[in-house]
């Protein structure tokens, strides 16, 4: 084979790996672009709004209710649920707060039921696969919720939630419905949280554990209360990037 004929040959193997290449690229590009809006969610005689993100792409995803912190809807939370969305999820975050700072256990209940209902009705929902994320009140909220909405949710993540709090008008703690869990649940937390103390987690996940209920945990040393998002917006530091990828790690291996 004469050098002319094996130079031509490489540069048509080039052209073909560059364009393999730029294909990949604009897949994963298209994977990661989201549509996102405002909507209203009709709950008991309330209207609460809501954060409405979804993969641009066609098809059918899975759903998740991403209840927000006692600080509110920060855009750290926005910026987090796009970054969802981008791995292949439709996520709603209603502002639970909206008629008061500290609403009661069955108005935040029922809103999550309300907007795990919304997203199965959309077209570009699998109605199957329903997950439930929180943090801080919302890990809280998380923790009650998945055990008592097994029939709404397949799988939920809490983050530094409050397994021994029975809430603002002092209600029913999360711990007291361990019994009731079938479904997977991931507990994020930090060690150095000092609101909800670790020493309060670790009993928690001795209580699941005891009962043969399935849980992940991921603790990271010296992380605080609310390490994901910092002065109002998602963190940029190691440990909130690895816990998102901890997130979609396990959704992506229960509702997928």
């Amino acid at each position: 084979m004469s050098k002319l004929v094996l130079y031509l040959l490489m540069i048509v193997l080039v052209a073909i790996s560059g364009c393999a290449q730029m294909d990949k690229n604009e897949e994963d590009s298209a994977a990661s672009q989201v549509r996102s809006e405002s909507v209203n969610i009709s709950s008991g005689n309330m209207t609460f709004p809501a954060y409405l993100v979804a993969p641009a792409a066609e098809g059918k995803w899975p759903g998740v209710v991403m209840i927000h912190s006692f600080n509110g809807l920060e855009p750290g939370y926005l910026t987090l649920a796009d970054q969802f969305a981008g791995e292949g999820y439709v996520v709603i975050a209603p502002q639970w707060q909206n008629f008061s700072k500290t609403p009661g256990d069955e108005t935040v209940g029922r809103l999550i039921e309300n907007c795990s209902a919304f997203l199965k009705e959309r077209a570009d929902v699998n109605s199957d696969m329903m997950g439930l994320t929180g943090f801080c009140a919302g890990g809280r909220y998380t923790m009650l919720f998945l055990p008592q909405m097994n029939d709404t949710f397949n799988s939920g993540v809490a983050w530094y939630g409050f397994p021994y709090s029975g809430g603002f008008l002092n209600q029913s703690m999360p711990a007291d419905s361990v019994s009731l869990l079938d479904d997977p649940m991931l507990i994020i937390h930090g060690t150095y949280d000092v609101p909800s103390k670790i020493s309060d987690i670790y009993r928690y996940a001795e209580e699941l554990n005891a009962t043969g209920k399935y849980f992940e945990m991921k603790v990271y040393q010296g992380e605080p209360h609310g390490f994901m998002i910092k002065d109002g917006q998602l963190s940029e530091s190691f440990a909130a990037g690895d816990a998102f990828w901890q997130m979609v790690s396990f959704f992506d291996r229960t509702l997928k």
